[in-house]
């Protein structure tokens, strides 16, 4: 997985991962069918896991733009492949591990994760910047 495939890759998993954690959400939280009039809704009011799992994917969703713009950004200034899929597959393992966290009420690891989780895009970027 190089070249411009693996950074597709990067970026398709990325942006799937808040998926999983809404499903995860809605499954912990007993969603039927007649929930989907209004699903923010229904997840809004859920409690515990649920709620924590649909925190997880509103924080997901949230890191999405750094990510890509750092991936895409590192591709067109060419920077090392290696280096952009080393810190992209970095992020990738430590948003799991946030949401494992997350779900698990690990708070204090959880906030450790997260923060490392958003140092890979940003040394992408700093990376970036060297090149200029």
């Amino acid at each position: 997985m190089s070249g411009i495939d693996g950074i597709i890759y990067l970026i398709l998993i990325a942006c799937l991962l808040p998926y999983i954690f809404a499903i995860i959400a809605k499954k912990a939280g007993g969603f039927k069918v007649r929930d989907n009039q209004n699903p923010r809704e229904f997840l809004a009011a859920t409690t515990g896991l649920a709620a924590r799992a649909n925190a997880v994917q509103q924080n997901s969703f949230e890191s999405l733009p750094l990510f890509i713009a750092s991936i895409l950004m590192a591709e067109y200034m060419v920077i090392p492949q290696n280096i952009i899929m080393t810190l992209g597959i970095a992020y990738i393992l430590l948003r799991v591990i946030y949401g494992i966290c997350y779900l698990c009420n690990l708070s204090a690891l959880r906030s450790i994760i997260w923060f490392l989780s958003m140092a890979c895009p940003i040394a992408l970027l700093i990376t970036v910047i060297k090149v200029i």
